[in-house]
């Protein structure tokens, strides 16, 4: 059964992260057209909205989980991203554009919440680096894919096109995930029923995680809706090529997460992980005040290789200190700090962008970065205590 469900929620989390980059990619292109998208806070509005509503939607499927087969909501999501990928491309204001995409959206809330917990179940703690580092690299090998096909698609044949390839793409792995589980079943008599108490107690439980999280979905926002941009705008690198760029640096990540389990057992996930927020904060203050692109491509890569060690790790981290009857609430609740806080630092660089530069954002996150590798490398003794 383990097995199953870690094929199943690998290419559920492959399909679910490669649409949330697929539309991002075509925002270069809108933004040179003037076709609607016409200023970065545009792209700020857009980003910023659709993580809120991931926050949302992800509180209300783990609050909801217990009531449905794990298979049936994955079924929903995929099928549902997958429609709204393919209603986007009949679009022709941002108003509709900026609704049809947020219904896609509330369909990409149901992994984290949902895939990442029942791997979290099926695992031992012995076991629980590597399925994080597998379901983690199989998310990130799903971006790798779609950066590298989007960005010639839309280059070479115009924007709606990379919407439809992933649509059909999507359906196809969602429906291989759909079928690798369809003869399981997740519910059971005593399922654990959330309440308000359980869900502050998840919350204390993995407070001391937040910071990190947060540091986290900044990143990860930022670099997927205005790296593009920085690329193609800045250093006018063709949107195929810029495509490239930004699949191996989610390639350096997928590697990095695959190999995740092997390299917490070699040096240990604390030490790990406080290398990776003060590596990630140094090449990203790289990446803005580059003054060339070979310069800005050299740091993105090595701010990939340190930024996707921190993912696993503190799922890792979650997974191993949370009861099991928690865990929806536990990956929920972290996952929406990631989106809460993604979704106020890619606001804030779209007016970043407009007044200062596309490149602004990144020193932005930079000066982040700072103040949370202060504050693990503070708690580092703490830390070294947990399981």
């Amino acid at each position: 059964m383990k097995k199953k469900v870690l094929l199943s929620a690998s290419l559920f989390h492959a399909l679910n992260d490669a649409a949330t980059v697929t539309v991002p990619m075509i925002f270069p292109l809108l933004y040179s057209q003037q076709f609607i998208i016409k200023k970065y806070i545009h792209i700020g509005i857009l980003s910023n909205l659709g993580l809120l509503i991931t926050f949302l939607f992800q509180i209300i499927i783990a609050n909801a989980s217990h009531k449905y087969e794990y298979k049936y909501m994955l079924l929903l999501s995929y099928v549902g991203v997958c429609l709204s990928l393919t209603l986007m491309t009949f679009s022709g204001t941002f108003t509709t554009f900026l609704i049809i995409y947020l219904t896609m959206r509330i369909f990409n809330s149901f992994y984290h919440s949902v895939g990442l917990a029942w791997v979290s179940k099926t695992h031992s703690r012995k076991r629980m680096d590597f399925a994080m580092g597998i379901q983690s690299g199989s998310g990130n090998l799903g971006v790798l894919v779609a950066f590298v096909s989007s960005g010639f698609l839309a280059q070479s044949l115009g924007w709606q096109i990379p919407l439809y390839t992933w649509a059909v793409a999507g359906f196809i792995l969602g429906s291989m995930s759909f079928f690798t589980v369809r003869k399981i079943s997740t519910q059971s008599e005593d399922a654990f029923r959330p309440d308000f108490s359980s869900w502050m107690e998840t919350l204390k439980s993995i407070k001391i995680y937040i910071p990190g999280f947060a540091f986290g979905g900044a990143c990860w926002g930022t670099t997927v809706f205005f790296a593009p941009s920085l690329f193609n705008h800045k250093f006018e690198v063709p949107l195929g090529q810029t495509g490239l760029y930004l699949a191996a640096w989610i390639g350096i990540g997928t590697v990095m997460t695959y190999f995740f389990g092997f390299i917490s057992q070699r040096f240990g996930r604390l030490k790990i992980s406080l290398y990776a927020f003060s590596g990630a904060t140094i090449f990203l203050f790289a990446l803005g005040f580059a003054p060339v692109m070979e310069l800005a491509l050299v740091s993105l890569f090595f701010f990939g290789t340190f930024l996707f060690l921190v993912y696993p790790g503190f799922q890792s981290f979650v997974g191993n200190e949370v009861p099991s009857k928690n865990q929806a609430q536990a990956f929920s609740l972290s996952a929406n700090v990631q989106m809460l806080s993604g979704a106020l630092v890619v606001l804030i660089a779209g007016f970043l962008s407009d007044r200062f530069g596309i490149n602004s954002p990144f020193i932005f996150l930079g000066i982040l970065g700072i103040f949370v590798s202060v504050f693990y490398l503070a708690k580092s003794p703490h830390l070294a205590q947990k399981p």
